[in-house]
């Protein structure tokens, strides 16, 4: 049988959304949506990207937010015992500006995301796709060297991702995606997905 490879989301799968923290903070409601609600990534980018310059936000504010973060609890033992029993990238939507520090708290596993763009004044003033439809490309390499896939995601922007794995799963998702998805199974804890993923 090919070696394993596991491919996992990040935000809402092992940290919380970035996002919706910054919502909190700020108290901009708009800003709570996510790839949960909104499956055109470009189109939710947008927005948020115009909010932050509306409200003449800096990328150092939003680091502040994340600076009181942690990842979910139970993400650190499930991703150590995960690794003892297969390879492990993580493929994900946010940008590394957002993910570094949760990936020290994580054991810095393998990471592919995207990057902001910043002016001299810390201003978001744009994004850099890795390459548009990542993660599912990812994946399709990844089986092309010989490799089976098994992966996990939680929103709209993990499904092309799972459709392509050679196992995958739903994990913590909104009804919604559920719903629309019934293909996969679902998972609701790291205790499930584990099994799920590695059995």
């Amino acid at each position: 049988m090919p070696p394993l490879v596991v491919c996992l989301d990040l935000e809402g799968v092992l940290i919380p959304e970035v996002w919706i923290a910054f919502a909190e903070k700020t108290g901009i409601e708009a800003l709570r949506r996510t790839t949960r609600d909104e499956p055109d990534y470009d189109v939710l980018m947008r927005g948020r990207l115009a909010i932050l310059d509306d409200n003449g936000f800096r990328l150092s504010d939003i680091d502040e937010v994340i600076g009181t973060m942690e990842p979910l609890p139970g993400a650190k033992e499930f991703l150590d015992e995960l690794r003892e029993r297969a390879q492990l990238i993580i493929l994900s939507d946010t940008f590394y500006q957002f993910a570094a520090p949760f990936m020290r708290q994580l054991g810095q596993p393998t990471l592919f995301c995207h990057e902001l763009l910043t002016d001299e004044n810390n201003r978001v003033t744009d994004y850099r796709l890795r390459l548009p439809d990542g993660k599912r490309k990812a994946v399709a390499a990844l089986k092309n060297i010989g490799f089976r896939v098994h992966a996990a995601g939680d929103s709209y922007n993990d499904t092309t991702m799972l459709k392509e794995a050679d196992r995958g799963i739903l994990f913590r998702c909104p009804d919604n995606v559920a719903e629309e998805f019934p293909q996969f199974k679902r998972t609701d804890a790291y205790s499930e997905l584990l099994p799920a993923l590695l059995d």
